[in-house]
């Protein structure tokens, strides 16, 4: 049987492998406290010795789930070692790892963004923020902020404040010692996916997160609290300038920079006037919206990620289910403020719903599994429409039991309102 190894340990990596179990034997770097239950956990963290073992242990393919690993070049090591790997090699990588590196990328493919100025320079980031016709303003850090250096500024001063904040390296450390700050636009946002060669791509179904930690979207913004896909806001005119204007201008500029696309480039779009403008680029898939879109794949998952990392995205046809896969995150007491004591899950018996549960901030102790803080789990429900699948998504966060569990009620809640 063929062998891969999942780099990662939340809940996106764990549906990766779970809808890939019976194509593959999984193997994961560390995985978590559910893996173990179809997969080898093992932990080995250094990048050198982690290529050794997946080279002794005949690896056919590794997949990088975190964007971590990848902007620090792990793909770059596993190549060397000449193991198949599915993910962008570090200087690709910085279209996430640098934001200032992907303004200035878009910029000079003129794929659609918000007007911006990147600066380290805070007099010149206040002038730009008072030249600005409105309100609100986006002020992000540069470098990697596990999802949480965007602020979205409701006065002029607000802005300032986030961007003295920054820069002063007290709001993200170094990641914020460059800032870009940017026009709000005014929209509605899409997640998108596509599945990259270096030349070819895949494009799955759009998907919409939902960031923030309480019900209609109130709250501090988090890694995100749930996701739907495919969402019916994307109609195929939008897919079809998504690809035209976003996707392949992006891959033919990587190649020109030298540094060919091969990995999850994951598009936040926003859609105005039905044109779409990136938000951001992300070099991983999303998480939770991977938990929906393994559900979704109605062909090889293995071949699809196989094919990506050698080049032959050519040679396959991605099928996509008839269906929509809803997730809805539950999370620890205290997220995303501080930590939260372990807590013991248990499940009601499942057979009566449609779906799955995708683990992620779990622990194993004494056999019995814990919530460990974080998000702790994903319950993704399948439906014929979206008000089917939330139903059962539903269902079945209510057979979930933790001491502190916290979750949104209102997930997919825009898509129901047309």
């Amino acid at each position: 049987m063929r062998k891969v190894l999942i780099v990662g340990s939340g809940g996106r990596e764990y549906s990766i492998g779970y809808f890939m179990k019976d194509e593959a034997e999984i193997f994961y770097a560390p995985g978590n406290g559910a893996t173990d239950e179809f997969a080898t956990n093992i932990d080995i963290k250094d990048f050198e010795e982690l290529a050794k073992w997946a080279k002794e242990n005949k690896i056919d393919l590794t997949i990088v789930g975190p964007e971590a690993p990848l902007v620090d070049g792990i793909v770059d090591v596993f190549k060397k070692h000449g193991l198949t790997i599915f993910g962008p090699n570090k200087d690709a990588a910085r279209l996430e790892g640098s934001k200032v590196y992907m303004k200035n990328f878009l910029k000079k493919y003129n794929i659609p963004t918000a007007k911006y100025i990147e600066t380290d320079d805070m007099q010149k980031a206040y002038q730009f923020i008072e030249n600005m016709d409105k309100t609100p303003i986006v002020v992000k850090a540069d470098g990697l902020c596990a999802g949480k250096g965007v602020i979205i500024a409701e006065s002029k001063d607000e802005a300032k404040k986030a961007v003295e904040e920054m820069l002063s390296g007290k709001a993200f450390g170094e990641a914020g010692k460059k800032v870009i700050v940017e026009e709000f636009l005014d929209g509605f946002e899409l997640s998108m996916f596509a599945i990259c060669d270096g030349k070819d791509f895949v494009l799955l179904p759009a998907a919409q997160d939902h960031k923030r930690l309480l019900d209609g979207d109130k709250g501090p913004n988090t890694g995100g609290m749930g996701a739907y896909a495919p969402t019916p806001l994307a109609t195929a005119e939008i897919y079809e300038k998504v690809k035209e204007k976003v996707i392949k201008p992006t891959l033919k500029g990587m190649q020109e920079e030298g540094n060919p696309y091969e990995g999850v480039l994951f598009i936040g779009l926003m859609i105005v006037d039905n044109e779409p403008y990136v938000l951001e680029y992300n070099v991983r898939f999303g998480d939770p919206e991977c938990e929906e879109l393994m559900a979704l794949i109605d062909t090889s998952i293995y071949d699809m990620f196989y094919n990506g990392a050698t080049k032959q995205l050519d040679k396959i046809d991605v099928k996509i289910k008839d269906m929509v896969a809803v997730g809805v995150v539950c999370a620890s007491k205290n997220y995303p403020y501080s930590s939260s004591e372990p807590a013991v899950i248990t499940v009601d018996d499942l057979s009566d719903t449609n779906g799955y549960i995708a683990y992620a901030g779990v622990k194993k102790i004494d056999g019995k599994l814990y919530a460990t803080g974080g998000r702790v789990l994903v319950c993704v429900g399948f439906g014929k429409d979206v008000k089917d699948a939330r139903d059962e998504a539903y269902k079945i966060v209510d057979k979930v039991h933790f001491e502190g569990k916290k979750y949104r009620s209102d997930i997919a809640y825009q898509a129901l309102k047309y």
